[in-house]
């Protein structure tokens, strides 16, 4: 696939099968990662990879708990019933997490670790698997128990959690996008 064909049938996942991606292809998706554009070349980023289908529903589960207790959810009574349903896996069923983690005193770690997240979106598509990333989660993976579970140290910050699987199902089409809006074009 060349890098146009990635970048147009690049789009989120949400159903996959229960398989792992192997170490190998995880690694590769990595090396892709760290590729990646980033301030100053400081390469802020690390990376936890979560396979173990306990914890992936244990934190599916604490998320949901989260964004239950927000007010701002409360108010979309769809989100509340989705939310609240015990079927509903904020990993979308992914036998893989990849968590991009970056280095909390870096001013441009976040910035750095989504552009290595776009990466590894890109290398993933290019190999077949589907991607997700789950924003929804960053709350829950920086809980101090689960960063002290995934060995996340404490001046170390989950900033790109994102699935990986393979999708279950054919693959559906891309999501249309709207033509840039350019604000201002100087010459």
């Amino acid at each position: 696939m060349d890098l146009r064909q990635a970048i147009s049938s690049r789009h989120a996942v949400r159903s996959y099968t229960r398989e792992s991606v192997r170490e190998q292809d995880v690694r590769r998706l990595l090396e892709a990662a760290v590729r990646a554009p980033n301030a100053r070349n400081e390469q802020p980023w690390s990376f936890v990879i979560v396979q173990n289908r306990d914890l992936l529903q244990r934190y599916s589960d604490l998320t949901k708990a989260q964004l239950s207790a927000s007010p701002r959810n409360a108010a979309f009574p769809a989100v509340r019933a989705l939310l609240n349903s015990p079927s509903f896996d904020v990993f979308y069923g992914a036998g893989t997490l990849i968590v991009i983690c970056g280095n909390a005193d870096n001013e441009y770690a976040e910035a750095d670790c989504w552009l290595a997240a776009e990466n590894l979106m890109l290398t993933a598509c290019d190999l077949g698997f589907g991607t997700c990333p789950v924003g929804s989660a960053i709350s829950c993976l920086n809980s101090e128990t689960v960063k002290s579970e995934l060995s996340i140290p404490s001046n170390v910050d989950a900033i790109a959690p994102i699935v990986v699987g393979y999708p279950d199902g054919p693959p559906s089409l891309p999501t249309p996008r709207a033509a840039p809006r350019i604000l201002s074009f100087t010459h």
